[in-house]
């Protein structure tokens, strides 16, 4: 079954698909314990990025970055892509159903900090 990850904008939620591998393992282990609330800024006018508060192991690679996208940086930190990128980073997941505008209204970019809330589907 392919595990579902909730984040939360503004009252607005929206699902990702995450990859699987040992980071998506233990940020799960962590969530099962309760939601994740980390403060996102802009960052080089493609990502909202902050620190979640944890760390958690890398599966860093060479990856192109797309709008939607969903990266571990540095272990602790999670990026939301609304535009490209090319850097070794650990792959978390991918936003479902979002266009780039979509996305880019969603994490207010260009604009203020936002607070982001990550959460399990509860009927699992």
């Amino acid at each position: 079954m392919t595990q579902k990850l909730y984040l939360t904008i503004g009252g607005v939620t929206k699902t990702a698909t995450m990859v699987s591998n040992s980071s998506t393992e233990a940020l799960v282990a962590q969530l099962q314990k309760g939601d994740i609330t980390y403060e996102a800024h802009d960052y080089g006018n493609f990502e909202k990025v902050g620190p979640l508060g944890y760390t958690f192991p890398e599966n860093n690679e060479t990856i192109h970055t797309v709008p939607g996208d969903l990266i571990l940086y540095q272990g602790s930190n999670l990026c939301i892509y609304y535009d490209t990128n090319s850097w070794n980073f650990t792959r978390i997941g991918k936003l479902d159903n979002m266009t780039q505008a979509d996305i880019k209204t969603w994490v207010n970019a260009g604009g203020d900090n936002v607070s982001v809330t990550l959460s399990l589907n509860k009927e699992w």
